[in-house]
């Protein structure tokens, strides 16, 4: 197959199964290729990006295991913002009002405000994804009509049949009148992957799948089928029944791959405001009960494990994803088996978060990891310069917006984290009481 570049994916990705090895999807050969030039491109060994993106609906888990824990999660998260919409009658008054500086109602009206300012994009990322899932969590419906989930998928997204080569050898028809055709074609989209089948034999096939990222659905099918040897149009897929289409949308609504740059900068703007929203949760939720236990400042087993699970799973988890990009940049290109160091640090790096969470107190903790966490994010702009002499000023001068994105985040993530730390500093002892009445959100010492 040949996946041709795009906007977000310049590169030109080709990929065949040897000789032998039909069937066999671990056998996949996948070569990276420049488009203007046809060469290799040799690109550093690397999941990056892609290791994010499948972990936070794998969890790093075996298949089905991690989908079946994230999709659950994305259930108890939509019935709990159903449920809230509910309870919360005054949400606009809710909105509008924030007491700063007030100890736990300060926690209270800053969770309010973010659950509600990103409330519709709550919804729609929940539903969503649960949409994408449905017939692994809901099959019912599916195993009703078919002996099988997959008996309706090969009738809902027919594709030609693979058939065994003819031996004789034909030479392939050109690809790119081909490309053009199919892309006249279309009203809309344009040809995203090239499949060929029996390569160099007289019954070679030729696949072309239509690539709509542009559109909010970026799936409508109507796949194009030609003869390898004469280019002859063979077989069009009709156009996806409404009910495809819309579960179509729902996964473009979700992904976002036709967003454009200020709407990319909006899914991750609300994405944050969302996290705010659960960690502020988290943390009232283990302040109202540690004003029981302020006098004696010992926590119960269960909530002193709470108040270290808390630690772990927001400081901690900004330490592993800083120290993922360190080892992006510091290991070397040549170095074996370098895709899995980078993902071994990041779960080397929880596990010390959680580690160091149950050995230290509280606000400790808190402190010490926001910094580190702060340190490892205000730092990569300059580890980019030391390792690649590549700097912040080169890429705005060069006008590379991306990676000047990528280190601005990454410095204004690194001065939040800096400055939430010195809101942990050390609570005097005669402050104690004081600090109790308040309500402050953390355990004191």
């Amino acid at each position: 197959f040949i996946s041709l570049p795009d906007e977000r994916t310049p590169g030109l990705t080709v990929g065949w199964l040897p000789e032998g090895k039909a069937g066999q999807r671990n056998n996949f050969v996948r070569k990276l290729l420049d488009p203007q030039t046809g060469s290799e491109v040799q690109a550093r060994e690397t999941r990056g990006g892609d290791f994010f993106y499948r972990f936070h609906y794998q969890l790093q888990m075996p298949h089905p295991w991690g989908r079946w824990l994230a999709t659950s999660a994305a259930m108890v998260m939509f019935v709990a913002l159903i449920s809230g919409i509910i309870i919360h009658k005054k949400v606009f008054k809710e909105f509008f009002t924030f007491r700063p500086r007030k100890g736990q109602r300060s926690w209270l009206d800053g969770h309010n405000a973010l659950g509600i300012l990103v409330l519709p994009f709550h919804l729609m990322i929940t539903y969503s994804s649960l949409v994408i899932f449905m017939s692994m969590v809901m099959p019912a419906s599916i195993l009703s009509q078919y002996d099988t989930v997959q008996a309706f998928y090969r009738e809902a997204f027919p594709s030609p049949e693979t058939v065994k080569p003819a031996g004789q050898p034909a030479p392939l028809v050109a690809l790119a009148p081909l490309v053009n055709a199919a892309n006249a074609k279309w009203d809309s989209g344009q040809v995203g992957r090239v499949i060929v089948n029996n390569p160099g034999d007289s019954i070679a096939v030729v696949l072309l799948t239509r690539d709509d990222k542009g559109s909010i659905v970026p799936d409508r099918g109507g796949a194009l089928t030609f003869s390898g040897v004469s280019g002859e149009l063979q077989n069009e897929v009709p156009q996806r029944p409404t009910a495809l289409l819309i579960a179509s949308g729902m996964y473009g609504l979700h992904v976002g791959h036709f967003a454009e740059p200020l709407l990319r900068w909006l899914y991750f703007i609300f994405g944050v405001a969302g996290t705010a929203m659960i960690g502020t949760g988290l943390v009232m939720w283990l302040g109202k009960r540690q004003l029981k236990h302020a006098k004696t400042g010992v926590l119960p087993l269960e909530l002193r494990l709470v108040e270290v699970l808390n630690i772990a799973s927001m400081s901690g988890l900004m330490i592993a994803v800083a120290g993922l990009f360190w080892a992006n940049r510091l290991l070397p290109s040549g170095f074996s088996g370098r895709a899995d160091w980078e993902i071994s640090v990041f779960f080397t790096l929880w596990a010390l978060s959680a580690v160091h969470a149950l050995i230290r107190k509280g606000r400790s903790a808190w402190r010490e990891q926001l910094m580190l966490g702060a340190l490892l994010f205000a730092g990569l702009p300059l580890l980019d310069l030391l390792t690649s002499g590549r700097y912040l000023l080169d890429s705005l001068s060069a006008g590379r917006w991306v990676l000047a994105a990528f280190d601005l985040t990454a410095l204004v993530t690194g001065v939040f984290l800096g400055w939430a730390a010195l809101k942990f500093k050390a609570v005097p002892a005669a402050k104690t009481a004081r600090v109790a009445v308040q309500a402050t959100p953390q355990e004191i010492h």
